[in-house]
């Protein structure tokens, strides 16, 4: 599935195949550590700003991947879960 391509919403029917789905798109997309993975440790002596970036970059690309999963969900489920903080803990809660 090419990204531009529409993701077909889950609308409480077959979450199992809905699930494998997002998780191949994800996956396309080089997201899908983030529905698994918490935030990476900086390790110490990190610059200020080396930590920044890294921080930054996790908290922007968790974003997307949390966007996309969300996207995915029908518009009540999506109420639902739009309360959650981090990909790893939408993709937790859905299962």
């Amino acid at each position: 599935m090419a990204p531009a391509e529409k993701f077909e919403k889950f609308v409480r029917i077959d979450f199992k195949r809905w699930q494998q789905k997002m998780f191949l798109y994800l996956t396309t997309l080089c997201l899908q550590k983030f529905t698994s993975e918490d935030a990476p440790e900086v390790p110490k002596g990190t610059s200020d700003k080396e930590h920044f970036m890294i921080v930054e970059a996790w908290k922007h690309l968790d974003f997307l991947c949390r966007s996309y999963v969300l996207s995915g969900l029908q518009d009540d489920l999506y109420n639902v879960y739009s309360g959650t903080k981090i990909s790893k803990e939408l993709w937790g809660a859905l299962e």
